[in-house]
C-alpha cells in the first residue's frame, strides 16, 4: 500500500520544516511506502526551500516533492497540483501547521481499507473529536453560518458536519479523478470535490480528529466574504 501526502503551503516558512518531518516520520513509523508533496502556491518567502532541505534529511528513505508554483492562485490550486502528482493508492491532504497530527490518518484509512466509503474526511464536529485549542466565538459563529449555507445553499449532505476541516483523505485513483475535473483553484474547492463526489455516487464518511486550532489562518471569513460567495455562486453552476 502507498500512501500520497499533500500539503499546500504559501507563505508558510515557519512551519514546513515540521510538517515534512512530522509526515515522513508518520509513514518512516507505520512502515507505509509512501512519498510527501509539498505543493507551493507562489510563495514569497523560503517556504519552498525550507521544505526542500527539510525533505533532503530523508533521502533514500521517503521521497519529499517540492512542486513551486511561480505564481499565486489559491489553496484549491495548490491542493489539486500536488495530488495530481501524487501516485499513492491513497492520496491525503493535510494543511500545513500540525493541526491534526498525522497518527489520525489511521483511522480514515481504516474506513477506506474497509470499503465502507471512498473518501475519509477528518471532522472536528463528530463525537470523539478531541479539540486541544478550539476556535474563539466569532469563527464558531462563522463555521456555523457557513455549515448552515452549505447544506442549505449548495445541497450538500446532511450528515456531513466539518466540509472545510483540512484532513482528507481519498483512493488514489478517486482523487486524481476529482481534482482532474476541479475548478476552483480558492479556498472553497472543498464544496465543488464534494458535489462532484456525490453526483458521481463516491461515498464519503466522515472520523472524528484531535485538532488543534493554528490562529496563523490564510482565510480571513471577513476579507474574503465576496471572492468565498463569488466561488460558491460559479461551483453551483458548474456542478
Amino acid at each position: 500500500m502507498k500512501l500520497s501526502i499533500v500539503i499546500p503551503v504559501f507563505n508558510e516558512c515557519g512551519k514546513i520544516g515540521r510538517d515534512v518531518e512530522s509526515a515522513s516520520e508518520f509513514l518512516l513509523k507505520s512502515s507505509f511506502e509512501g512519498e510527501v508533496i509539498v505543493a507551493d502556491d507562489g510563495s514569497s518567502d523560503t517556504t519552498a526551500d525550507e521544505a526542500q532541505k527539510n525533505g533532503d534529511k530523508y533521502r533514500g528513505r521517503i521521497p519529499v516533492i517540492v512542486i513551486r508554483n511561480r505564481q499565486h492562485h489559491g489553496k484549491g490550486y495548490a491542493v489539486r497540483s500536488g495530488i495530481m502528482q501524487a501516485t499513492g493508492d491513497y492520496v491525503m491532504f493535510a494543511d500545513s501547521g500540525g493541526c491534526v497530527p498525522f497518527d489520525n490518518t489511521l483511522r480514515g484509512l481504516e474506513l477506506l481499507k474497509a470499503d465502507k466509503c471512498d473518501i475519509a474526511h477528518g471532522s472536528r464536529r463528530l463525537a470523539g473529536a478531541h479539540l486541544i485549542k478550539d476556535q474563539g466565538l466569532y469563527r464558531h459563529i462563522c463555521s456555523a453560518l457557513f455549515h448552515w449555507f452549505a447544506i442549505r445553499i449548495m445541497k450538500l449532505p446532511t450528515q456531513l458536519t466539518d466540509t472545510q476541516c483540512g484532513f482528507k483523505i481519498y483512493r488514489g485513483e478517486v482523487a486524481r479523478l476529482l481534482y482532474g475535473q476541479c475548478e476552483t483553484s480558492g479556498f472553497m474547492f472543498d464544496i465543488e470535490i464534494i458535489r462532484r463526489a456525490i453526483k458521481q455516487r463516491y461515498r464519503i464518511v466522515e472520523f472524528p480528529i484531535d485538532w488543534t486550532c493554528d490562529p496563523d489562518s490564510r482565510l480571513s471569513p471577513t476579507r474574503s466574504f465576496w471572492r468565498i460567495l463569488s466561488e460558491l455562486l460559479k461551483i453551483r453552476k458548474a456542478t
